[in-house]
């Protein structure tokens, strides 16, 4: 936020800025709060010396003196004192929160533009061009991963924390004809979340090919952003209910029964799409008047079809020693189905929790506009 899209006034004393297309006046105490006085914040770790929360809520600017380039000296009403660069804030103003925006892609995009070699991202700035694509795309594809078995969780360690399940910190998908759940099974899988019954919902999933020798089993991603958006464009109505309205998701396995229920479209505070909640293996339609529900299934529905259109999907063998890493809410996965009587076919996979490149993102870029 540069320092000129504020306007700062003495008299009386207020500080204003451009945002949103609107003019908004900073409330006294907003300002107080952001005290950047050693007093009240600690230089190492940012975090307050004092607790805003009790401050008086009458409390007032008393005076306001300019010094120029963004910085202002300001007084309250509380006796309290400090000179502020209001450049500072840029982060207050940004709705993205420091990450790149997600750009919705279909089957035109390269998978080469995913793609990034494991070695390589030993280096901190490798790392970081992948989690910038990541970020945008939702999704990479990492080659040059060891083969060896448990290979994947150094894979998600340079990219956050392994999160355990009841499947364990990792989970093997190979053919088990008497498994509890389809993904071990030979069949095709149609695109879906992973563990929409849980919560929170898994933020990213890897999938490490160790053998494949079989012709089927192909991947396949779909990003939901541009099958969402067309379903916005054609049927406003539909959209909102899928973006409103509770599913019951449902996992029973031999040891453990979870439920859960949520919006089949996931939106944040600000109403922005994230992604979605899909798995028709799982999910259980809600209770609604008729008409409603009809409206309901028929949005569902034409969601669903989005998903499987050749348009918006990207396909492709996984080979031995590929990874891919894909944001679980935003980019659906499966698979064409196989014959396990061809040959082996054996993937890892684990979850890491979606928090963790996002925060590597926004330390890296911190510490590499530092550097020389």
């Amino acid at each position: 936020m540069a320092h000129n899209a504020f306007v700062i006034e003495t008299q009386p004393p207020r500080i204003s800025v451009q945002w949103a297309q609107e003019r908004l006046e900073l409330h006294p105490l907003w300002l107080r709060e952001r005290s950047p006085h050693p007093e009240q914040l600690d230089a190492i770790t940012e975090q307050r010396l004092f607790n805003p929360h009790q401050l008086d809520p009458e409390l007032t600017l008393l005076q306001l003196r300019d010094e120029g380039q963004g910085h202002v000296w300001l007084s309250f009403s509380d006796g309290h004192q400090a000179l502020y660069d209001l450049n500072a804030f840029a982060a207050d103003f940004d709705l993205q929160d420091g990450i790149p925006a997600m750009q919705p892609w279909d089957a035109s995009l390269e998978l080469d533009a995913l793609r990034f070699h494991w070695p390589a991202l030993a280096d901190d700035g490798q790392l970081f061009e992948a989690l910038d694509c990541f970020l945008r795309q939702g999704a990479l594809i990492i080659d040059g991963v060891p083969t060896e078995p448990d290979s994947i969780l150094e894979v998600a360690a340079r990219f956050g924390h392994v999160r355990e399940t009841n499947f364990g910190k990792r989970f093997e998908v190979y053919s088990r004809p008497d498994s509890d759940d389809l993904a071990y099974r030979a069949v095709a899988l149609a695109p879906h979340t992973d563990n929409p019954y849980r919560e929170p919902v898994p933020g990213i999933q890897l999938l490490h090919c160790l053998v494949n020798e079989t012709r089927g089993g192909q991947s396949t991603l779909v990003d939901s952003l541009s099958a969402i958006e067309r379903l916005r464009a054609a049927d406003p109505e539909g959209y909102a209910l899928l973006a409103t309205v509770p599913v019951r998701y449902r996992y029973r396995g031999a040891d453990i029964e979870l439920l859960q229920r949520r919006p089949i479209i996931d939106t944040d505070h600000a109403g922005q799409v994230l992604g979605v909640h899909y798995s028709p293996r799982l999910d259980y339609s809600p209770l609604l008047p008729p008409a409603t529900f009809s409206h309901f299934h028929r949005a569902r529905q034409r969601l669903g079809q989005w998903f499987s259109d050749p348009e918006l999907e990207l396909r492709f063998t996984l080979k031995p020693g590929e990874l891919m890493l894909f944001d679980n809410s935003r980019v659906l996965h499966g698979r064409t189905g196989y014959d396990p009587r061809e040959g082996h076919r054996h993937l890892q996979g684990c979850y890491i929790d979606i928090d963790a490149p996002r925060g590597r993102y926004r330390a890296l870029r911190r510490r590499l506009q530092q550097e020389p």
